[in-house]
């Protein structure tokens, strides 16, 4: 098992940054991806941005490419969404979730463990 926890999330205004922390628990190992997907009312949940654990490999969707970044301490053992030019577009609940690191997982398709989503509103 493998307990997710967020904390980061608030209100912000356009053009703002933040940082979504994500403390992982229990059995870690480099047999995981772990990252964030992301869920605005209305619309489908969606991928953002992931690691293998030892942090090696990152992974971004193109909405996320050039202002968000996501990296760990494993010392701390936390996962971290640096978000930066925040927009109102970006305004979901934010979760951060992982996979076990088998082939295609690498985007959080269908993730086996979830955060309980932290939420990130960005005002215009």
């Amino acid at each position: 098992q493998v307990q997710l926890v967020e904390s980061g999330g608030g209100l912000v205004q356009t053009g703002d940054s933040l940082r979504l922390s994500c403390a992982v628990s229990g059995r870690t190992s480099s047999t995981y991806y772990i990252g964030w997907l992301r869920q605005a009312p209305g619309k489908e949940r969606e991928f953002i941005a992931a690691l293998n654990w030892s942090g090696t490999n990152t992974y971004y969707s193109d909405s996320a490419k050039g202002r968000f970044t996501i990296s760990r301490d494993n010392a701390k053992n936390t996962v971290y969404l640096q978000m930066n030019s925040l927009k109102p577009e970006d305004t979901a609940i934010y979760y951060c979730a992982a996979q076990f690191a088998l082939p295609g997982a690498d985007h959080l398709p269908d993730p086996d463990y979830w955060g309980q989503g932290t939420q990130v509103t960005v005002s215009s």
